[in-house]
């Protein structure tokens, strides 16, 4: 029997935001859009990760009861969840690209580590690490 981890989630406070902030700005494309009232199972993928999704959910039924869904979205835009990692290949001329298209840096590229990483948050708070990939 064959297992992986195919989709892993984060929390955002619009879907549609969130849409078009990593297809429009990061660059990743949509997999999977599907609505069933109450929830949207919304899924992307970077190009060159077919086989890993990144869901896009939102916080509420059936999952969570209205206080609770409240909870996560605060904490969420506080930048409180777990920080992700996007490998690029030139953590340099990713910033310049993503800034162009109107991601908001709050880490410029800096050398540390034998790397360079920068640091981003998506419209609803969750904190990225960009990271170049080692040569």
């Amino acid at each position: 029997m064959s297992q992986g981890i195919q989709v892993v989630g984060i929390f955002v406070r619009d879907q549609d935001e969130a849409l078009e902030f990593y297809v429009e700005k990061v660059g990743f494309r949509v997999c999977t859009d599907v609505k069933n009232p109450p929830f949207r199972w919304l899924t992307v993928q970077h190009p060159e990760q077919p086989s890993f999704q990144l869901g896009l959910f939102r916080p509420g039924p059936p999952l969570h009861d209205a206080e609770t869904a409240a909870a996560l979205d605060a904490l969420v835009a506080k930048g409180a969840m777990p920080g992700l990692v996007l490998e690029v290949a030139d953590c340099r001329a990713a910033f310049a690209e993503m800034t162009a298209r109107g991601v908001e840096f709050m880490q410029e590229p800096i050398d540390r580590f034998g790397t360079v990483d920068a640091g981003f948050r998506d419209p609803s708070g969750n904190g990225w690490k960009m990271i170049q990939a080692r040569r």
